[in-house]
């Protein structure tokens, strides 16, 4: 790449329509984000169904399961998702965005169908596999989608209503899973597969894929139905263009660990994605209730749950709000850092507890921590993994790199909600908490030395600073 300073002449190292002279309109940007967010909404429920459902399923005659087979119909969702996320990134760059978006309801709709009619562990199992395969497909394709229509103005914004619309789904499976039975709550979480379909069928595909297949007259009217009527389209299909010149023809693996921009991208996202996990936000939601129960409070744990829940969704949209205004390093420094004290904080509590020291007079302590942690991770580390892993690669490689990330979150899922009881009995909870503080101590210290600021900088921008030819 070229070391010029940026002119007209040079599209790789300016914006592409200059801030002030662009003539477009958000609004078919915002709904295009909700609807293939209907996506993000199906995985949310997957993966809250567990919580309210396995408790009526021990005490169920009818279905019942032991504690080992609810622990395989918990762990069948990130095993799914695993074996879901590559084949979606290759289907995105094969079919395309919108297409692959549309097939994940198929998957979506056949878990709920075994789930529902589902007479023993076996289907169980099954359906929890295929709503892992669509879950994590859903976490290549849908951040991939909205980063590629995305305004750089509201891309932070537009990137954040991935995680958004995942915690609206869990919320959606917290309330009414608490007053429903099962089957009932399996029928109508359908309803929101059947809503992704509705919607894609309006979306028109990626511009940036259209451009990559050479089909510039549909990228143009694509542009035209996200942006506005008014926008250059001319100058943004040239600045794509640009983009994916400059980077043909590296889409192996070998390509994305040999080249030097390639592979540093990569090390952030898997990096932002091991520590999203081991920020602990298992532990904490699994024990939501008994810290609740340490505060002194008398809630029912379907209300704990719903509580959590309330305030995972408020805090991400206020992360939405802010992701453009404040930057992502920031909300990601500040994340890290209130998370890491929190559990530090609560490490100490039970420790006390452990020690049989009275802790009546603080029993406030792990109440405040938990609602501080919650709000803390819906800021930053909640959103924002997902949002830079569409931003940082470039558009050649994006869709493997992007399945690479998601497989190795997914395996981290799967490891920590496998481990934690076991840590919780050996170390105690005290260490435990402890352990994931400290990574957060570690988290904060990488943050601020390595991730790149990607507010309001063009994929060209962010491939620059990657290769250490920008700052």
């Amino acid at each position: 790449m070229s070391n010029n300073a940026p002119s007209p002449t040079n599209p790789m190292l300016y914006d592409p329509i200059p801030e002030g002279q662009a003539k477009t309109t958000k609004t078919m940007q915002f709904l295009a984000a909700v609807g293939v967010s209907m996506a993000a909404v199906s995985g949310g429920t997957v993966l809250a169904w567990t919580s309210p459902v396995l408790p009526q399923m021990h005490e169920n005659a009818t279905l019942p399961l032991t504690s080992d087979e609810g622990s395989w119909v918990g762990s069948c969702l990130a095993i799914g998702a695993f074996a879901g996320a590559l084949p979606a990134g290759i289907l995105a760059e094969k079919i395309g965005r919108k297409w692959t978006t549309m097939s994940l309801a198929l998957p979506f709709i056949v878990s709920w169908l075994l789930i529902i009619f589902a007479n023993g562990a076996g289907m169980l199992y099954a359906g929890r596999l295929f709503s892992g395969i669509a879950t994590g497909a859903t976490c290549v394709v849908a951040p991939m989608y909205i980063s590629e229509i995305a305004e750089t103005s509201v891309r932070g914004a537009l990137g954040a209503f991935f995680q958004l619309f995942l915690t609206v789904g869990i919320l959606f499976v917290y309330v009414v899973g608490a007053y429903t039975h099962w089957q009932h709550l399996s029928i109508v979480c359908v309803i929101f597969p059947v809503l992704l379909i509705i919607a894609m069928v309006f979306i028109p595909e990626s511009p940036t894929y259209l451009v990559k297949q050479g089909q510039r007259v549909k990228a143009g009217i694509s542009l035209k139905w996200f942006w506005g009527q008014n926008c250059d389209t001319q100058t943004q299909l040239q600045a794509i263009q640009t983009d994916i010149d400059a980077v043909s023809g590296e889409t192996s693996i070998k390509d994305l660990v040999t080249n030097a921009t390639n592979r540093s991208a990569l090390i952030i996202s898997l990096l932002l994605m091991f520590f999203q996990q081991f920020s602990g936000i298992n532990a904490v939601i699994f024990y939501t209730v008994p810290i609740f129960q340490s505060a002194g409070s008398t809630m029912d744990p379907s209300v704990c749950a719903i509580v959590v829940g309330v305030v995972q969704v408020v805090m991400t949209v206020a992360s939405s709000l802010l992701i453009d205004r404040a930057g992502r390093r920031i909300l990601l420094i500040g994340s890290a850092l209130s998370m890491g004290i929190c559990l530090i904080t609560l490490g100490i509590y039970f420790h006390l507890k452990i020690k049989e020291h009275d802790v009546s007079n603080i029993g406030w302590l792990p109440l405040a921590s938990v609602v501080i942690f919650i709000v803390a991770f819906s800021l930053g580390f909640g959103p924002i993994p997902w949002m830079m892993m569409g931003e940082l690669f470039a558009p050649d490689i994006k869709g493997l790199a992007s399945a690479i990330a998601v497989m190795f979150n997914w395996t981290l899922v799967f490891l920590v909600t496998k481990t934690f009881g076991t840590m919780n009995e050996v170390l105690g909870s005290d260490l435990t908490f402890w352990f994931f503080g400290t990574w957060m101590v570690i988290c904060t210290i990488y943050v601020i030395f390595k991730v790149p600021e990607t507010k309001g900088k063009t994929n060209a921008q962010i491939q620059m600073i990657l290769s250490g030819k920008s700052n």
